[in-house]
């Protein structure tokens, strides 16, 4: 694996003898920023909008985790990116949607939310505009060997939660539930597994999060949960699938996308 290197570990419930089994992969990769530029724009419905991105130093990008991140860096004014020295750029977190390693296209896609660096540029980016992308440092690989996944997050969390599903296989069983702000707001989610998918709308529901995953009627055997969202409300979502669901809490991914009143913000969620 080019500039990547993997290591094994195995996580189990102190309850259950299952240490054969559930083993993530973890990832270390070369941290490299790399220079793109915009080949096409889409549309993907409710606030939701795909820009792919070219370019030769794409040749060697790897990101095998539905979850990884890297950092898109510009510039914080109208400085054009190419004059603006590389140490004042600002970078902001996303999620690769899908590389296709044949054509070295990278999807990234955007919740186009409340303006700001990143977002502002990608409402107008046009093909031919550049962007330096930094990352993913590492990947965390869940194993296909649950019997069943719960995914639940909010529009940051999509392409996440939209890939995740695309690339689970058929005979898997997965539940996704995903708060968008209105109703109109959501997207497809094609998957070859069996997945029954909630759609939550903020405008109109006085549940949080956590509330909804509290709710739900979860399949029998062994589950993984992964859950992202704005940090406060990903950790109570993080404490109901652990404490009221009774899952280990090696099983329960939680990252905070966005902390309200702050930018550029990506945490991992552990006690």
């Amino acid at each position: 694996m080019n500039g990547s290197s993997l290591m094994a570990t195995s996580f189990h419930s102190s309850t259950t003898d299952s240490s054969t089994r559930h083993v993530f992969q973890r990832i270390r990769h070369e941290l490299k920023r790399r220079w793109a530029t915009v080949i096409r724009r889409e549309n993907l419905g409710g606030d939701m909008l795909r820009l792919t991105f070219g370019g030769p130093d794409l040749a060697d990008f790897n990101s095998p985790a539905f979850d990884d991140h890297i950092k898109l860096f510009l510039p914080a004014d109208d400085t054009p990116i190419r004059s603006a020295p590389m140490d004042a750029l600002v970078g902001r977190h996303y999620t690769p949607r899908y590389y296709d390693p044949a054509t070295g296209e990278l999807a990234i896609d955007f919740y186009l939310h409340e303006t700001g660096v990143v977002t502002t540029w990608a409402t107008q980016a046009q093909p031919g505009d550049e962007i330096v992308i930094g990352g993913p440092r590492g990947s965390t690989l869940p194993p296909n060997d649950f019997d069943w996944y719960v995914l639940a997050g909010d529009e940051t969390a999509l392409p996440a939660m939209a890939r995740r599903l695309e690339e689970l296989p058929a005979g898997k069983t997965a539940i996704a539930l995903v708060e968008v702000a209105r109703p109109g707001a959501e997207i497809p989610l094609p998957s070859q597994a069996a997945v029954t998918v909630i759609w939550v709308h903020r405008e109109t529901a006085s549940d949080s999060l956590a509330d909804s995953l509290a709710r739900l009627q979860l399949p029998p055997g062994e589950g993984y949960a992964w859950i992202a969202s704005e940090a406060s409300a990903a950790r109570a979502a993080r404490q109901v699938m652990i404490e009221q669901h009774g899952l280990p809490r090696e099983w329960v991914r939680a990252s905070g996308y966005w902390k309200r009143g702050e930018s550029d913000q990506h945490v991992k969620l552990e006690d």
